[in-house]
């Protein structure tokens, strides 16, 4: 535990330091400058794609969904995104996506299949916008050298959904393989078949979640997309509330590319990879101090602005949760007295 939060903390002050050193007393000058209609702005975009995520997480839970209301899916959404930027390579999220549907009687092999589904989608999106982003840049950008990083994630990509869907297909080889494994490693039998009921329930739930509507399975599809769309926006609406525009085409990709890079440093939330990779990305067409600026706001609203509302929403939990305890306890206690 101490570990995990020494990780957050430096991931805390790498995420604002690098960008700091990169741009020095000039980045802060212009933070300065940029009005509060910029910021609120760039705060809207996160609010409606964390309203869309939880439209999107009652489609994906199907008739569970219907007894899940949106206020209850929207703060299960935050903490899940707090605990995705709070964990190296977002290892948390979907441990806390488990502890937060618990609460609303789905269980954890329900709430692994929609996070798996949920990713699923994500990296859906992300292929089917890769040769948008390609053609974007030939016909903008008669050298644009990033060709081959696009193809790179969209290879990888592939190699993802390819895996998944093998796993979900042989299942039952798998299984066969892993346990074949796990004895080896001297596991005990008991032990083993926890993991292979674990795992049918896991691969069971993906396949109901799989067998929803066409419609629903297409909507779910949409809100990711349009979730993505906000939130890549931040970049761009950053830029030009600086005063320094840029397409917003080129800022999605600079998103995406730095956040693929992020994940390389195993920080919290990809940081010091990020705003570097960032930084060297914007180099070409904004100032050193703009640049830095642009990555501290953006920043702020995607990866600060993750941690704190979904830290309280966390620590509203948990703190409900000591209450109901402790409740029973003063009652007896009072009984007691009496």
């Amino acid at each position: 535990m101490k570990r995990w939060y020494g990780l957050t903390l430096a991931a805390v002050v790498a995420a604002a330091a690098v960008p700091a050193l990169i741009g020095g007393s000039a980045a802060f000058r212009q933070l300065a400058g940029v009005s509060p209609h910029w910021i609120l702005l760039m705060l809207g975009l996160v609010l409606v794609g964390w309203n869309l995520n939880a439209w999107r997480l009652r489609l994906l839970l199907g008739e569970k969904g219907r007894n899940l209301r949106h206020h209850q899916a929207f703060s299960t959404v935050l903490a899940t995104e707090c605990g995705f930027n709070a964990t190296p390579g977002g290892s948390g999220a979907p441990f806390i996506l488990a502890a937060m549907l618990k609460r609303h009687q789905v269980r954890a092999s329900e709430a692994s299949a929609v996070f798996v589904i949920d990713q699923m989608t994500d990296l859906l999106f992300f292929l089917c916008i890769l040769p948008a982003l390609l053609l974007y840049g030939l016909n903008h950008y008669l050298d644009f050298a990033p060709t081959w990083l696009l193809g790179a994630i969209g290879a990888t990509q592939v190699a993802l959904i390819i895996t998944a869907f093998s796993l979900f297909r042989y299942h039952r080889l798998a299984l066969k393989r892993s346990g074949a494994l796990l004895e080896r490693l001297g596991l005990k039998r008991s032990v083993r078949l926890r993991w292979a009921r674990s795992q049918l329930r896991f691969n069971n739930a993906v396949r109901t979640t799989l067998r929803l509507s066409p419609y629903r399975l297409m909507l779910t599809f949409v809100l990711c997309a349009g979730h993505w769309l906000l939130r890549y926006s931040v970049l761009y609406v950053a830029v030009i509330a600086l005063g320094h525009p840029i397409d917003w085409g080129y800022t999605f990709f600079v998103q995406m590319m730095s956040m693929a890079a992020g994940h390389l440093t195993l920080l919290p939330g990809g940081a010091g990879g990020t705003e570097l990779s960032s930084a060297a990305l914007l180099a070409p067409y904004l100032t050193k101090s703009t640049a830095a600026a642009a990555i501290l706001i953006w920043r702020c609203i995607t990866y600060y602005f993750y941690l704190l509302a979904g830290g309280i929403v966390l620590m509203g939990v948990a703190g409900w949760r000591f209450w109901q305890r402790q409740v029973p306890g003063q009652r007896q206690i009072r009984e007691i007295e009496s």
